[in-house]
Parts: C-alpha cells; sequence; structure tokens
C-alpha cells in the first residue's frame, strides 16, 4: 500500500545574476568623490611651491619676479654658478650639514632610545619628576636659549676649543640637547606599548638589561627608532639660528647658514641660485624619507596608543 506525499513543496526561485548596480554620479561624490576632489587640491596646493623653486632654479635671470611663468626659461646656470663660486663653497657646506645631521640624529637616536628605556622599564627615585620635566622644558622656544648658548660655548671654547665656538662639535652637542627631551617623550609611549612580559621571560633566561635593550627591544621599536631619526635629520638641516651664531668661518658653516647670505643683500638676491642650492640640498631628506617610509607611520601612530 502505498502512502501519497501531501507536503506542498516550496517553490524554487532563480535569481539571476545582473551584475553589479551602476551607481548614480551623485551617490558616487556623495560617498568616495569629494574625497578624491580633496586629494587632489591638496596635492596641487603642497605640489605648486616645490614647482615654483625647481622653476626658479631653472631661471637664468636670477630673480624671483622672472620666475612668476613657471618654466618660462630653462638653464643650468644657476647650478654651475653655486657648485664653481670659490666664494660660496656649496659643497663644503653639503659635507659639513651632512656630517652634522647623521651625527646628530645618529646620537638622538641611540641617547633618545636609552632614556625611554629607563623611564618605560625601571622604577627608581625621580622617574615621574623627571618625565614632567622634559615636558616642561619643551614648552620653552629654542630661540630663549641662543644668547645662554653663545655665552656658554664661548666659554668652553676657552678651556675646550674642540667643543667651543666655530666647531661642529660644539653645534651637535647644542643639537643633542635640545632634542632629546621631546624625542625621548616620543620613544617612551612607543616603549610602553611593548608588553612587560618580553622583559621579564628574558629575566628568568638570565638576561640583563642591555641584552634585553640591545637584542628584544631595539628590533622591536624600529618604527619609532626611524621616525625620530627622520625628524631629527630634517630638523638639523633646516635649522639656522644656532648654526649662524656657532659657525663663523665661511669653511665651517652648514647649507642654510651659506644659502641664506646669497639672498641678504637686498640690492642684489640671487634667488635663481638659492633655489638651485635648495632643490640640491632637499636630495638627501627625500632619499631619506624614502628609505624609511615602511617604518614613518606604524612610528607615529602606535607610540601614541598608549603613555
Amino acid at each position: 500500500m502505498s502512502t501519497t506525499d501531501t507536503r506542498t513543496a516550496a517553490p524554487v526561485t532563480v535569481e539571476r545574476n545582473l551584475g553589479p548596480r551602476r551607481r548614480s554620479i551623485g551617490a558616487w561624490f556623495a560617498d568616495t568623490g569629494w574625497r578624491h576632489v580633496v586629494a587632489i587640491i591638496v596635492s596641487a596646493f603642497a605640489l605648486f611651491p616645490l614647482l615654483y623653486v625647481v622653476s626658479a632654479s631653472l631661471n637664468p635671470r636670477g630673480t624671483l619676479t622672472g620666475s612668476n611663468q613657471l618654466f618660462s626659461a630653462f638653464g643650468i646656470d644657476s647650478y654651475v654658478r653655486i657648485l664653481s663660486d670659490p666664494q660660496n663653497p656649496y659643497g663644503l657646506w653639503f659635507l659639513n650639514t651632512l656630517i652634522i645631521a647623521v651625527v646628530t640624529g645618529a646620537s638622538t637616536v641611540f641617547i633618545g632610545a636609552l632614556a625611554a628605556y629607563a623611564f618605560s622599564r625601571m622604577r627608581f627615585a625621580g622617574r615621574r619628576i623627571g618625565l614632567v620635566t622634559i615636558v616642561v622644558v619643551q614648552m620653552f622656544p629654542q630661540l630663549l636659549a641662543v644668547v645662554a648658548i653663545f655665552l656658554l660655548m664661548s666659554t668652553l671654547g676657552d678651556w675646550f676649543p674642540a667643543i667651543g665656538l666655530n666647531t661642529h662639535t660644539g653645534l651637535i652637542l647644542v643639537y643633542l640637547g635640545g632634542a632629546l627631551g621631546v624625542n625621548t617623550y616620543l620613544m617612551y609611549g612607543f616603549f610602553n606599548t611593548l608588553p612587560m612580559e618580553l622583559d621579564e621571560a628574558a629575566r628568568i633566561d638570565g638576561a640583563g638589561h642591555a641584552r634585553i635593550f640591545f637584542t628584544m627591544i631595539l628590533p622591536l621599536v624600529a618604527p619609532i627608532l626611524a621616525v625620530v631619526a627622520l625628524l631629527s635629520f630634517i630638523g638639523t638641516v633646516n635649522e639656522y639660528v644656532i648654526a649662524s651664531v656657532m659657525l663663523v668661518d665661511v669653511e665651517q658653516q652648514t647649507l642654510v647658514v651659506g644659502l641664506t647670505k646669497l639672498v641678504a643683500n637686498p640690492r642684489y638676491a640671487d634667488w635663481s641660485a638659492f633655489s638651485a642650492g635648495a632643490v640640491m640640498a632637499a636630495v638627501p631628506v627625500m632619499i631619506l624619507f624614502l628609505f624609511l617610509q615602511r617604518y614613518i607611520v606604524g612610528g607615529l601612530t602606535a607610540g601614541a596608543t598608549k603613555g
């Protein structure tokens, strides 16, 4: 005897893949289009000064008023003039700037990392006061210390000529003293993001602070080290006030101090040569930025997640 299934079968609907629906231009602009427009405007705003400087460097007339029209004239006379002028030793200024910037950047990273590790991993008397002092000192602009720096380095030069006025070593020491505060606090915030369990596990294996710092901590904090190195390098290359006070002789001066003399005379300011020197001076900064770019974003964001 057969039994009949009285259940009603559900109708089967077949959905056709019609592909993604095309959005209207207004919907696309409201969603993501306006971001592209803003990005294009910001990029144009940022690139225009760079194009203007490059155009001025290629203008053989040597004036900015003649460079209002971008790339209206082409020539390498400005580059030849600034590289061959014996009264303005651009190559020597370039070398001085690289030496001072590299030594300052490397020393700032190393000493700042040591200080940040101590503040982050160790507990000692005066730790909190030291952190507060680092922040408070940064409130005062560096310009306030120019007179004191000049008198201090002038006196030190009488006893130790190697670190006095008109010396690269003395200028590097001044830069280190002014940059360690903010850089130490920046690295301190990044060091705090690393779990203390790493240090405790290393101590169980018999590692000391030196081994933990050099073999474990430094590789993990590479992003913030790259950021500090880049900021220190750029800041040293662009610094003018202290360098102009410290370095008197032409052979000891940096690029910023030397190039400023080209436009210091109101009767004749060689803006074309100045622009050519500025374009060439930007090359090391661009190379360093491209080399460290994969660390920069991580170093700037991760250090602000935990203080």
